[in-house]
């Protein structure tokens, strides 16, 4: 569990990073870098935690950097292809509106340390919902070129946003003993941000 939390947001971190002297406006470039921080810093905490549970010497680093590919636990969609910056934006805004439910129901957890983390991680993706939900409107309510890319990158980006909600064992084990809640049980809430926010965008 600790891994699937930190792998996501190591790979998002990481895409939203190749950013970094590239975005269409400073501001953005600016912004888009502080969000791929913040997504590292949270990586930290969760890979840090789990290398202190595994026992074997394996800090964030090392779970980090010195992993096959094929022990990544990460979403698929945090490792989707920035594309253009409406790409860029819809995957970022898809994965904190499902960030921003988990992490408020982490809150709760039994773990205080789980707890612990998703207190401080929330302020972070409270700040990133807000500023990728505006932006999704801004530019899905936009020009016809603006609300096409946008439109083309939900279209690409919706069929991984399922793979959020699906529980299996491990989800279950962590559900039964109130360390994180059951995946399906987030799809309600996260769909009721996504779904007034496309509205507003104009996006379908």
């Amino acid at each position: 569990f600790l891994l699937r939390m930190g792998d996501s947001t190591l790979i998002l971190g990481h895409r939203v990073s190749e950013w970094c002297g590239h975005s269409p406006v400073l501001e953005e470039d600016i912004a888009l870098a502080n969000v791929a921080l913040d997504l590292i810093g949270q990586t930290q905490m969760w890979l840090g935690y789990a290398g202190e549970l595994e026992g074997k010497g394996r800090d964030a680093d090392k779970l980090a950097f010195l992993r096959d590919a094929h022990a990544f636990r990460n979403a698929l969609i945090t490792e989707r292809p920035n594309g253009d910056f409406g790409m860029t934006l819809m995957r970022q805004f898809l994965f904190d509106a499902y960030q921003f439910v988990l992490l408020g129901r982490l809150e709760a957890s039994s773990d205080p340390r789980v707890a612990e983390i998703a207190v401080k991680a929330r302020k972070e993706v409270s700040y990133h919902l807000e500023r990728s939900g505006d932006l999704v409107v801004r530019l899905g309510d936009g020009t016809d070129e603006s609300r096409a890319r946008m439109q083309a990158a939900l279209d690409e980006l919706w069929g991984y946003t399922g793979e959020l909600f699906l529980p299996d064992a491990v989800d279950e084990a962590m559900a039964k003993a109130g360390v994180a809640p059951n995946p399906a049980d987030l799809k309600v809430d996260w769909l009721k941000i996504v779904d007034e926010t496309l509205a507003e965008a104009t996006l379908k």
